[in-house]
């Protein structure tokens, strides 16, 4: 099969990428390197630069499959460039146009951050907050698929990921997970500015158990928005603690006041929709997790 991976050379794009190479498909990648890097191109796919914008100038087969995941995806992004709600959207239709017309399945990256405020576990029919520009514009992009598998037949998955970290996030830098930021502070020996008293939780998702979903997402039909992460929360106090445990050491942390609006507290995920739909459950741990990551990390 034919599948086209936008932000393939980003983190979860990249991982996605080489697992559709490594399972002998054929997989063409498009990517404008906002933080993407070209060394993360999975060996055997075919780049193309540019945006999503651009994708009906490009030369390519007949796609059935395509992966979503090069997205604006923080919210400091957002605040500083408001206009990446419009622009984030429009480049979605033009993507759910090529979709239409190609007769293929598309498969989305949304957000655990629509839950801001949500309590926990969080469910996919939870009446979603008005928090900030970055879930609004997914949100948008949730509702649009709907609209389109609702009027052309269209089969259409929106995945909610939860904290999504693992080996590769060197070109994200201030972007990247917690996890990684943390890791990489304590590996150059520097104190970690935490937020507030490091008592804020996340469900944190190993980038495996992420692909796995996607991978598990092209058999649904229709259309459907799952989420995607372990139904496991931890403090970031508690993953610091982790982290020390496989390090030998202490990591020093600065605990300092939080300056940003709107900061999510508290993400866990229901996971009971994925797993009864799609057959998903996360497999990695947080500790195996972090372990994987400290053991990529020590190699560069």
């Amino acid at each position: 099969m034919n599948y086209l991976v936008t932000g393939g050379l980003g983190f979860i794009g990249s991982h996605i990428s080489r697992h559709l190479v490594e399972t002998g498909e054929e997989v063409y990648v498009l990517d404008n390197l906002h933080t993407g890097n070209k060394a993360n191109l999975a060996r055997g796919a075919t780049l193309h630069n540019g945006s999503v914008d651009e994708l009906n100038g490009l030369k390519l087969p007949n796609i059935d499959v395509v992966y979503h995941e090069g997205i604006y995806s923080s919210t400091p992004m957002y605040k500083k460039d408001r206009r990446l709600v419009s622009k984030s959207i429009a480049e979605f239709i033009e993507l759910l146009e090529f979709c239409r017309k190609e007769e293929a399945k598309l498969i989305f990256a949304s957000t655990s951050s629509v839950y801001n405020g949500v309590p926990t576990p969080q469910s996919e029919d939870a009446a979603i907050p008005v928090t900030d520009f970055y879930t609004e514009a997914r949100y948008s992009m949730e509702r649009l698929a709907q609209v389109y598998s609702n009027e052309y037949g269209m089969g259409v998955v929106g995945l909610r990921y939860f904290s999504v970290y693992g080996p590769g996030e060197e070109h994200k830098k201030t972007y990247a997970n917690l996890i990684s930021q943390i890791m990489w502070a304590a590996l150059a020996d520097k104190p970690f500015q935490v937020y507030g008293n490091g008592e804020q939780t996340r469900d944190f998702t190993y980038i495996d158990d992420i692909v796995s979903a996607n991978r598990l997402a092209e058999g649904y039909g229709g259309f459907g928005i799952f989420n995607v992460g372990t139904g496991k929360s931890s403090s970031i106090n508690e993953v610091v603690k982790k982290m020390e445990k496989v390090l030998g050491r202490e990591i020093e942390i600065e605990y300092v006041e939080n300056p940003l609006n709107n900061y999510v507290e508290h993400t866990c995920a229901d996971t009971t929709k994925a797993e009864k739909a799609l057959g998903f459950k996360a497999k990695t741990s947080l500790e195996d997790g972090i372990k994987k990551c400290l053991e990529y990390a020590q190699t560069k």
